[in-house]
């Protein structure tokens, strides 16, 4: 497979639709309620259109999971799976708070191998190759070399902060909360922090372009129980999130 030309074109499809989302951000649109904190609004919806149109049919023996979109058991057969949340954090988008991104992921026999991240407000690119490098906006980036949480930046959920769920690690932990689960990783990527976790489930379209861009930045991804994920699987639903490092990874594990 030519990974790099699967990166180019979604690095475009990600930009383009990164546009349609900062055409709606803090202007009229219209939301939807899917339910408890997830809402659905018009640029979710353009999003999807503009990436489905881009990269659903660019290569042969290629399937689609996207939150958007209806899912295809076909994609269960293809060796290749484009991976796409067209907005993740709506909740943020709604609240004016820029903390959301495009994510885009290209699963390769289940394994997440290139990641494409857009915030559209902050114009951050976040995107990285397994086995190549990961890049901020075409320029190199990696994993901080932190060896504890001692002093670690650890980004957490805003919304799981302001119900309580991490008041038992405040007195141990650098805690900075931040709203979507991809960008997150993509800040673990560029060394802008150490670590993220939540021992909740997350979904495949949350997790893939993060978790790709993650691991091609030298850092480490696995569920709660320090599985490494498999991407395109018959349940998109993954049993918790810890994206570090990798220096901390069972330091972070233990706490969870």
């Amino acid at each position: 497979m030519d990974f790099q030309a699967i990166h180019d074109l979604a690095v475009e499809a990600a930009k383009e639709a990164g546009a349609a989302v900062r055409g709606f951000y803090q202007d009229a649109y219209t939301i939807q309620d899917k339910g408890e904190d997830n809402p659905l609004t018009d640029a979710d919806l353009a999003s999807n259109d503009i990436l489905e149109k881009r990269l659903r049919h660019a290569f042969a023996d290629t399937g689609w999971l996207s939150e958007e979109s209806v899912d295809d058991p076909e994609r269960l057969t293809r060796a290749g799976c484009w991976i796409v949340d067209p907005l993740d954090g709506t909740r943020e988008f709604t609240l004016g708070i820029p903390q959301f991104c495009v994510s885009v992921a290209y699963v390769y026999r289940g394994e997440a191998v290139v990641g494409v991240l857009y915030n559209p407000i902050e114009e951050e690119l976040f995107s990285g190759i397994v086995g190549v490098g990961a890049w901020l906006n075409g320029e190199p980036v990696k994993v901080t070399s932190q060896p504890t949480v001692d002093g670690a930046r650890i980004l957490c959920s805003r919304s799981e902060i302001k119900k309580g769920w991490f008041d038992g690690f405040k007195d141990q932990l650098t805690l900075q909360p931040v709203g979507s689960v991809a960008y997150k990783f993509g800040l673990v990527a560029a060394g802008r922090a150490e670590a993220t976790f939540t021992p909740r489930p997350r979904n495949a379209w949350d997790l893939a372009g993060g978790v790709a861009i993650l691991l091609a930045a030298g850092g480490q991804a696995t569920d709660r129980h320090g599985a490494p994920y498999r991407f395109n699987t018959d349940t998109p639903l993954k049993d918790g999130v810890c994206g570090t490092n990798r220096a901390m990874h069972a330091a972070v594990l233990a706490l969870m």
